[in-house]
């Protein structure tokens, strides 16, 4: 059974596609009331599933008026989209955003299942043994050269 984080992510996801993929725009008390939950829940599915690294923009207006807006980052181009990982990246990122970016790149079919599994277990805490920053930088520069290869692959 899926549980209700899950549950809204879909929802939301479906309201994107049905947009035609560009914005959709909610009011946080209108979804909450929907499936019968507090808006925390729904603040918690935004800041961790429609993220940067998951390929979203979210812009946020509270009050009385107020609403979410979420918006699909589209590139026209594998090439676009995997430069646009890279300056996610930077020069560090914890295991948390590298397994957001990893995911990104399989729902984008740009690596299946088996290769995300791979990527995330090179990324890993328990491989990767130094102390921070120097974890989150060498994570960064492998999770870089992992694109570089998937790039310089597609010429």
């Amino acid at each position: 059974m899926r549980n209700m984080s899950d549950i809204i992510e879909q929802y939301l996801k479906q309201l994107i596609q049905d947009s035609g993929g560009e914005v959709v725009e909610i009011k946080r008390a209108h979804i909450a009331e929907k499936f019968d939950c507090v808006p925390s829940q729904l603040n918690y599915v935004i800041k961790t599933r429609f993220t940067n690294e998951h390929g979203y923009t979210v812009e946020s207006k509270r009050g009385g008026g107020g609403y979410i807006r979420i918006t699909k980052v589209e590139t026209h181009s594998k090439t676009e989209y995997l430069a646009h990982l890279k300056k996610l990246i930077g020069d560090g990122v914890s295991e948390q955003n590298a397994n957001r970016l990893v995911q990104s790149m399989f729902e984008n079919e740009v690596i299946t299942i088996k290769e995300a599994k791979i990527i995330n277990a090179a990324v890993e805490r328990e491989t990767l043994m130094l102390e921070l920053p120097f974890r989150d930088t060498l994570r960064a520069s492998i999770l870089r050269r992992i694109i570089d290869v998937i790039l310089y692959s597609e010429e």
